[in-house]
């Protein structure tokens, strides 16, 4: 069972320990390399401060496997993103449900144009977002980052939100 919880300043072990794994970073962002402390620290410390977005850590009864957010973007949409870090929750359909909590979360709060961003070569994760209702809508190609030279848009819109999301 997955629980949403927000997210506390001993949290930053986490980051810590997920932004530094190599084999984690190739996947959802497309980095070789592990990031900087003060790269996780800034990074860490803008999810404790902002104001337009929607920031959790995901749990189960075995403790905290990663963290999901959803963040204010242009014209009504909100973008999110899942990071299970955690290697041993990896897999395990953890993911699909942290995003459909998240996701009742968001209708909790009137969001209902919801969207993400994800790399082609991440097969399973494109599967478990097609499980909980997203769909793709495109490619979007940034030719100005190597790091992701082409992501695919994917978008949960208001009409599927419109029954019970959770079963």
């Amino acid at each position: 069972m997955v629980k949403l919880r927000p997210v506390v300043g001993t949290d930053l072990n986490y980051f810590s320990k997920w932004w530094r794994d190599e084999d984690l970073l190739r996947v959802t962002s497309g980095k070789n390399e592990a990031l900087s402390n003060v790269a996780v620290a800034n990074y860490f410390r803008s999810i404790k401060t902002t104001s337009s977005a929607l920031h959790f850590m995901v749990d189960t009864e075995d403790g905290t496997i990663g963290h999901v957010s959803l963040q204010q973007r242009e014209e009504g949409w909100w973008e999110t993103q899942i990071v299970i870090g955690e290697k041993t929750a990896q897999g395990k359909g953890f993911g699909p449900e942290a995003i459909k909590l998240l996701l009742e979360k968001a209708r909790e709060q009137r969001i209902n144009q919801i969207y993400l961003e994800v790399r082609p070569e991440n097969v399973k994760a494109i599967g478990a977002y097609e499980k909980v209702g997203f769909s793709r809508k495109g490619d979007t190609i940034f030719t100005g980052n190597p790091d992701q030279p082409e992501l695919i848009r994917m978008e949960f819109h208001p009409d599927a939100m419109a029954g019970p999301i959770l079963t």
